[in-house]
């Protein structure tokens, strides 16, 4: 009795047995994935700015509306590139107050400070001589109403809390200002300073 007992009850133990080495393969496949998927990750991130030059380095900004990208120069050489967003209208110059649009030129700063909704903001000096002279020209030519105004407080700037995804996915959610994520602003503010140049272009 107790021999067919056993006889009957080993193909039980059987799947039993290769049940768990079946499931111990997997978990450690899921493991191995995992791991290599964290490694990836570590691997896409790029080191911080401030490991790449010393504070303190003259730098050149170079903010491009087609690629959407800003990026850190150091003695015309690229340190680092940074994914960004603009306004509604992140193709056209600005020509007034109100269009959306993300100015082009050559910039410079008014002032840097905290922001409480966006982490940072790094205020342009739009409008420039130049600005003025596009927007003229516009009221000239008819594309903006002689009774425009030219806008202004113009910026670089982080995102709301959480809101990162607003940047990987090309949301242009500004009135004209370039938003980054709120670490990468965090991390180009210290370098940003009266004497940068900061070029914006199509």
């Amino acid at each position: 009795m107790q021999s067919k007992s056993l006889h009957f009850l080993f193909p039980i133990f059987l799947i039993l047995a290769l049940g768990g080495i079946v499931f111990a393969k997997f978990n450690l496949s899921k493991r191995f994935v995992a791991g290599y998927l964290l490694q990836s990750e570590r691997k896409d991130q790029s080191p911080e700015l401030a490991s790449l030059i010393p504070k303190g380095t003259p730098i050149a900004v170079l903010i491009d509306k087609s690629d959407y990208t800003l990026q850190i120069f150091a003695a015309d050489t690229l340190v680092k590139t940074y994914a960004v967003v603009f306004g509604g209208n992140p193709i056209d110059d600005k020509l007034r107050q109100g269009d959306q649009c993300t100015p082009e030129g050559i910039f410079k700063i008014n002032s840097k400070y905290p922001h409480k909704s966006w982490s940072k903001f790094i205020w342009l000096n739009y409008p420039t001589a130049d600005s003025w002279k596009k927007h003229k020209q516009a009221k000239i030519d008819g594309l903006i109403p002689s009774n425009a105004k030219i806008g202004g407080e113009i910026g670089i700037h982080g995102v709301p809390e959480g809101q990162d995804f607003a940047i990987d996915k090309r949301i242009n959610w500004t009135l004209g200002c370039i938003s980054l994520k709120n670490a990468d602003v965090n991390e180009i503010y210290p370098f940003i300073d009266g004497k940068t140049e900061i070029k914006i272009q199509k």
